[in-house]
């Protein structure tokens, strides 16, 4: 036979407060109860959110979501659109035995005045020929206004890759 318990909470009656506001949450008088039964909980979450993909593949690339870039001595804007992306790619850099400028690639976020490298790769030159190439996978979030880029300084600098909406700004997951 199952017992029943009171429960006497502040942090569980705060996050139910907080998880079910439209049920006005704890009122006064109203006790918190546990039993030692055991109930079955089915979990529906993710239906519920609109996607019945786990995380891991709802952050996968498909044709028709990919936007691909390959840029290469220039910058390039890639999305302007709002939300959060992931941003999966291959960065290389290499220089020649003359020093000069050195070959960097970057990935920036721009809120249309100021632009700010959020991940770069680069080699300074000194005179030898050296190379190095780097995967990018990263998740960026664009509100209004913003946008992101894509930048090689040179022609010794290539970034390729592609990007993917995950979810709109209010986290409502964009399946692939």
């Amino acid at each position: 036979m199952a017992e029943e318990f009171i429960i006497k909470s502040e942090a569980i009656e705060d996050k139910i407060n907080q998880l079910l506001p439209s049920q006005g949450g704890f009122q006064a008088g109203v006790d918190f109860s546990a039993s030692t039964m055991v109930i079955p909980i089915v979990d529906l979450t993710e239906t519920a959110e609109g996607s019945a993909l786990r995380l891991d593949l709802q952050k996968s690339f498909s044709h028709n979501t990919a936007t691909v870039f390959a840029v290469n001595n220039t910058t390039t804007t890639v999305v302007t659109t709002t939300g959060y992306f992931r941003i999966i790619g291959t960065a290389t850099v290499t220089t020649l035995t003359t020093p000069g400028t050195d070959p960097k690639c970057a990935i920036i976020l721009s809120d249309g005045t100021t632009d700010k490298e959020i991940w770069s790769q680069a080699i300074q030159s000194t005179g030898n020929a050296v190379g190095s190439s780097v995967a990018i996978d990263l998740l960026v979030k664009l509100d209004a206004g913003d946008s992101l880029k894509i930048s090689s300084n040179k022609a010794g600098a290539d970034i390729n890759g592609s990007v993917r909406q995950i979810a709109d700004l209010s986290g409502n997951l964009t399946n692939p």
